[in-house]
């Protein structure tokens, strides 16, 4: 709106300088007016690619996903850590985050906990420490993307799946959005950023009828009238991919204060090995390196048996055939480290052709994740620091050269960036390679 209003004034200021200079000398007046012309054209480029709040290398906080059971929440001690990093973390320690290079951070906070059986006082007390937790981290130096992190589970009773396809809980969660939106509109919009949705599921299938357009027109308008001068992020659906992101038309939500996010995590065989939450092959494979080639073809052939040998021994009989196929194809896609890198390019590539289609400038398209698992949750293997570090660098490449901000998933948890979860001290492997240009 702004810079529609800048041109309306350059175009009327223009006619009025051409009918007052009629009588100036003919190259004085073109001259003149040239100049003018390129000021006004300045001032509306700048405008439009402008948003209150700005980043660029960031590192997403602890989930809540390893916190206890809804039965807990409403212990004093869970309400008063809230959110999840909160626990044995103190200003030094976000500190650390500011000295190593990182200038925000995207903060997850678990929508569930204020909609399952929460009563107000608990929903007081979550936002009070939600505001505190804010504050400590700007005290730090840091800005901060807060992140309704919805997680997309069917064993919950409020969850990503729920959300999206429960048109009475949709709209109950658009009141939580300006609930929480109002909460964060007493801090700096230049250090505060809103993020109402996390990683929407749907719409992976086009042929489905698609549904997370529609949604999201609703969830920025009420993010946005909770909140009229803080930068919002937003995401297309499918998990918040690229490929989500290049099926929204962002005219229909017409906000020049709003940065678009994706996701990124591919090639996925390599970035979720052991992953048995995924639900599929990706349980039952181990020791695949990044880039591929680093342990010879015979080395990379062997590591892909090693995990057909699992499926046939360890899944369920009428899953089997299901999940070997589900791994050839992946491992197709890695069979060497050209087809690996072009893997990791294709969002970039997409989310880039997007952004200049719709004219939208690159500082305002975020990789919100992306990272490669340390150790799965309750599994032996440790995947080497060098091959993590070896992919995020290769990641960061691709965002940097396209001019998008990043955050890396995540401080700690089983993608953690840090050599333990207790002591918070980053990988140094992994940390130089986030810091290569």
């Amino acid at each position: 709106m702004f810079s529609l209003m800048v041109l309306f004034f350059c175009r009327v200021g223009g006619h009025f300088v051409q009918t007052r200079m009629e009588d100036v000398k003919e190259l004085a007046f073109r001259l003149f007016h040239v100049l003018f012309a390129f000021a006004c054209l300045l001032v509306t480029v700048a405008t439009a690619s402008t948003t209150a709040f700005t980043m660029h290398r960031g590192v997403n906080l602890d989930p809540w996903v390893t916190w206890p059971l809804p039965e807990r929440w409403d212990d004093e001690e869970i309400l008063t850590n809230f959110p999840e990093w909160r626990r044995n973390t103190g200003l030094e320690d976000l500190q650390a985050i500011r000295k190593a290079g990182f200038d925000f951070v995207r903060m997850p906070v678990d929508p569930a906990i204020f909609l399952q059986d929460a009563s107000e006082e608990r929903v007081r007390k979550l936002l009070a420490a939600m505001l505190r937790s804010i504050d400590l981290l700007h005290k730090a130096g840091l800005k901060v993307v807060v992140d309704m992190h919805t997680i997309p589970s069917d064993k919950r009773k409020i969850g990503t799946n729920q959300i999206s396809s429960d048109p009475a809980l949709f709209a109950r969660y658009l009141d939580l959005v300006g609930r929480l939106g109002r909460a964060l509109s007493i801090t700096d919009p230049a250090l505060t950023a809103f993020e109402p949705f996390n990683e929407p599921v749907v719409d992976c299938d086009l042929a489905v009828y698609p549904k997370w357009s529609a949604l999201l027109v609703q969830l920025h308008a009420a993010a946005r009238n909770a909140l009229p001068n803080h930068t919002l992020v937003l995401s297309g659906g499918c998990w918040a991919s690229a490929y989500g992101l290049i099926q929204i038309n962002p005219t229909t939500v017409a906000d020049d204060n709003v940065i678009w996010t994706f996701h990124s995590y591919e090639p996925y065989i390599l970035t979720h090995q052991g992953a048995g939450w995924t639900g599929d092959a990706m349980a039952y494979v181990e020791g695949l390196p990044y880039p591929p080639d680093r342990l010879g073809e015979e080395g990379f052939h062997e590591v892909l048996e090693e995990a057909r040998h699992r499926i046939e021994k360890q899944a369920p009989e009428d899953k089997r055939k299901a999940l070997l196929n589900n791994l050839n194809e992946m491992a197709d896609g890695i069979a060497d480290d050209a087809k690996a890198l072009a893997r990791l390019n294709e969002p970039f590539d997409q989310a880039d052709a997007w952004s200049r289609q719709y004219n939208i400038a690159p500082e305002r398209i975020y990789l919100g994740e992306f990272g490669m698992i340390r150790q799965e949750y309750g599994k032996n293997f440790l995947m080497p620091a060098e091959w993590r570090a070896a992919y995020m660098k290769d990641v960061v490449a691709a965002a940097n050269k396209r001019g998008f901000p990043w955050s890396v998933w995540s401080w700690g948890g089983a993608f953690g960036i840090t050599l333990a979860d207790d002591k918070r001290v980053f990988d140094p492997v992994i940390l130089e390679a986030l810091k290569a240009e």
